[in-house]
């Protein structure tokens, strides 16, 4: 018999008011199936791409079979998922606005291939339209990796939430994550601190973007308060309410929000969000102006966007507003001439 104090400490009780498997030396299982349905619907669906020829958005989750789980065991995590995904795809011609549709299929999403490696296929029906199944193909398919490689990000993080117990002489992994993603301009008051908080804190980050046109500072921010050139740049419906309390929709709905501050040729400040995003959640970001002489400089803050979608919100920005805004001025100074 063991002496007193002198016991295999794997099998010693502590002193917790749970008493739930110390350690955490037994092996426990999360059901994360139903979970990441709904991750990988917010995730995929609303996805849009766009170029000259026309614009593409994924409609709908057709179909997700498959299972995911999360299983702890000596104090380490271990995920299993397996998922066989079919999506619908919309797309619209600029110049005709005929309508075309398709489906994108993904055959093996687990965990013995890496995102990049998992087989990714775009079909169309019969007609016209093969330059939006190409647009679908290329950048489509890039946009889905992203949301896949989102879904397992937060697969790791977020739903893992509380199954490492803390110990007298481990903090469990929910510190080491907030930590890591403190580290990442991760804004700490967004992760749980008790394992008693119903439901899950979304983990979110702080996106900082400068960017330098070559435009007066006028003609920049009247591109960002007046409908006619929202829906020009972004090539798609829009609602510009551009007064505080003023609603906000770009991307036929894709992406909406609301402004609370507008200080003309200076600063707009807005909440705004992605249609994929958790329901309800809003990011807040701020546009500050500088006027640079024949040039403006363009400061972005994008505060409370949910770590999952850090990738894809800053290419929202970078890709489908700076850079058309871009070829916008570009053909607003060759028209001038």
């Amino acid at each position: 018999m063991a002496k007193w104090g002198q016991g295999d400490p794997r099998w010693i009780v502590e002193e917790r008011a749970d008493a739930t498997n110390v350690n955490n030396w037994h092996w426990t299982e999360r059901d994360a199936t139903s979970w990441s349905k709904g991750k990988l619907q917010q995730l995929l669906v609303g996805i849009v791409v766009g170029n000259e020829a026309g614009s593409c958005e994924i409609s709908d989750l057709k179909q997700v079979e498959g299972e995911a789980s999360c299983n702890s065991r000596k104090g380490k995590l271990i995920f299993f998922y397996d998922w066989n995904i079919t999506l619908r795809w919309t797309g619209t011609m600029k110049e005709s606005g005929e309508k075309h549709e398709g489906s994108v299929e993904i055959p093996n999403l687990s965990e013995e291939n890496e995102v990049d490696d998992t087989e990714i296929s775009v079909s169309k029906k019969k007609g016209d339209g093969e330059v939006l199944k190409e647009l679908m193909r290329t950048e489509g398919t890039s946009k889905v990796r992203e949301a896949l490689r989102d879904y397992l990000k937060v697969l790791k993080t977020e739903f893992t939430l509380g199954m490492i117990l803390p110990t007298k002489t481990s903090a469990g992994p929910e510190l080491a994550v907030k930590k890591k993603l403190s580290e990442n301009n991760v804004q700490d008051s967004v992760l749980p601190i008790s394992l008693d908080t119903v439901g899950v804190k979304i983990p979110t980050v702080k996106i900082l973007l400068k960017e330098m046109f070559d435009s007066p500072v006028e003609e920049l921010y009247s591109i960002f308060i007046t409908k006619e050139l929202v829906q020009k740049f972004s090539k798609s419906r829009a609602v510009i309410e551009a007064k505080r309390g003023g609603k906000l929709q770009m991307f036929d709905g894709c992406v909406t929000g609301e402004y609370i501050e507008l200080l003309p040729s200076q600063r707009i400040v807005m909440k705004w969000r992605c249609r994929n995003w958790p329901h309800e959640h809003y990011a807040t970001v701020a546009l500050n102006f500088k006027d640079q002489a024949t040039q403006t400089e363009l400061q972005l803050e994008c505060k409370g966007v949910p770590v999952c979608n850090e990738d894809s919100t800053r290419q929202c920005w970078q890709k489908q507003h700076f850079e058309e805004i871009r070829v916008l001025l570009q053909q607003t100074k060759v028209n001038a001439d």
